[in-house]
């Protein structure tokens, strides 16, 4: 961490930071605006944004909803993301990769190569990847941005989808996505799964008063973060929250943060772009203090995450944990090592999921490969291309997350206290 005064003599000092923050704000989201960003048909440039579905999905009542995946990895990542994205994969769904500034471009391009290669992503054309990568500091607003960047590139590229779901190459679901649809398919679409925290040790040494700006949002490559000696006053026209920065969310919310109609996002945005950790914090701030989302909030993102118990972040999951790991119920659960034990034993006795394929669905319509509990990659490529992709075949930790998921929406048994009460100034 750098510590530096800003030099602003003969100025009012906040006045004078206050115009530095803006400048490097506003020129951090032009430069991504003119990022060539999405597509895995034209591997050289990765540009357009065009949407071409080869299967027709069906929507309304009766049906699955629709999930939009965004996937973030770094530098020696895409193996990862490959066996991450082949694990929550399903023909509805839409899926994003991304690559931080920490890989080459080769590794871009080799990432995008693996995903054309496969004839299950381009037959239903809903997995697309990043190709110009920018800098990203996880400490800082540029953290932020790439959520944001993430969704708004989501909703260009086909907005028929419901809810917004991030994960990093190190996570790994503990349930199949029949069973996460089936689940879902019985929730009222304004929900929005996010986890509040409430003031730890760690939490308390980052004063959300303290100044720092985020250099990665004028920089190609990562940069450290700028901490100023002075702090600013607690704001009074909204109330902070903070949380866990994997969340699951919906598409309206995440459209009011985009597009932004109302100037609480973007006045939050401002807000966050100058504090450390901003996306343990921004998701969470703005629904509790927008009216129309406050009551929306379920205090649970269907994480399992080892690090919420242990603040050192150095202990990834192993088979020590396996155990624990389900008797939560979560859909997701993180950190993993690459090629840990413990991954295939998910994919051998939850996902049904053989070396180096995707998991088997409903979706499939060969019976007898969907039955057969082990499958070559190329015969569960066959069986994916035709069949029905709106029926979805829970198991049982499908019906057990469901019936949790109902118990939360008809006594909103874990909806957040925090929220309530929260009125924001006008």
């Amino acid at each position: 961490m750098r510590t530096s005064k800003f030099p602003c003599r003969g100025l009012d000092y906040r006045l004078c930071l206050l115009t530095l923050v803006v400048f490097l704000l506003l020129f951090g989201t032009v430069s991504r605006l003119n990022v060539p960003d999405v597509s895995y048909a034209k591997v050289s440039k990765l540009q357009h944004y065009k949407y071409n579905p080869k299967r027709e999905i069906s929507k309304g009542k009766g049906y699955p909803p629709v999930l939009a995946y965004w996937i973030l990895g770094t530098k020696g990542e895409s193996n990862k993301m490959l066996r991450l994205l082949k694990a929550v994969y399903h023909p509805r769904n839409q899926y994003l990769l991304q690559l931080d500034d920490g890989s080459s471009e080769s590794e871009r391009v080799d990432l995008a190569v693996s995903v054309k290669s496969l004839e299950v992503f381009e037959e239903f054309g809903n997995v697309n990847v990043i190709g110009k990568t920018y800098a990203i500091n996880r400490m800082g607003s540029s953290a932020l941005s790439a959520p944001l960047h993430a969704a708004a590139l989501l909703l260009k590229l086909n907005s028929d989808w419901d809810w917004f779901i991030t994960l990093s190459a190190s996570d790994y679901p503990l349930m199949t996505q029949d069973d996460i649809l089936h689940a879902f398919s019985f929730l009222p679409t304004y929900v929005n799964f996010i986890h509040y925290t409430n003031e730890t040790a760690r939490n308390e040494q980052r004063d959300k008063n303290q100044i720092v700006v985020d250099q990665s949002l004028h920089y190609e490559r990562s940069s450290p973060l700028f901490f100023a000696v002075e702090s600013r006053e607690t704001p009074d026209a909204f109330t902070t929250f903070r949380g866990s920065p994997w969340v699951i969310l919906t598409r309206s919310f995440m459209e009011y943060c985009v597009k932004g109609w109302d100037n609480l996002p973007r006045k939050l945005l401002m807000f966050f772009s100058n504090v450390a950790y901003p996306l343990e914090s921004y998701f969470h701030t703005v629904l509790c203090n927008s009216p129309e989302f406050q009551n929306t909030t379920v205090d649970n993102n269907l994480m399992y995450n080892l690090w919420d118990t242990d603040p050192s972040e150095s202990q990834l999951l192993d088979m020590s944990h396996y155990d624990i790991m389900l008797e939560t119920g979560a859909a997701f659960a993180r950190p993993f090592g690459e090629g840990d034990l413990v991954l295939e034993k998910i994919d051998d006795l939850i996902l049904n999921r053989s070396s180096n394929g995707l998991v088997q669905g409903e979706w499939c319509s060969n019976s007898e490969i969907n039955d057969t509990t082990k499958v070559s990659e190329a015969e569960q490529e066959f069986c994916s291309l035709s069949g029905n992709i709106d029926a979805v075949k829970p198991g049982s930790f499908g019906i057990k997350l469901k019936n949790l998921l109902a118990e939360i929406v008809n006594n909103w048994k874990f909806r957040t206290s925090q929220c309530i009460g929260v009125v924001r100034s006008t």
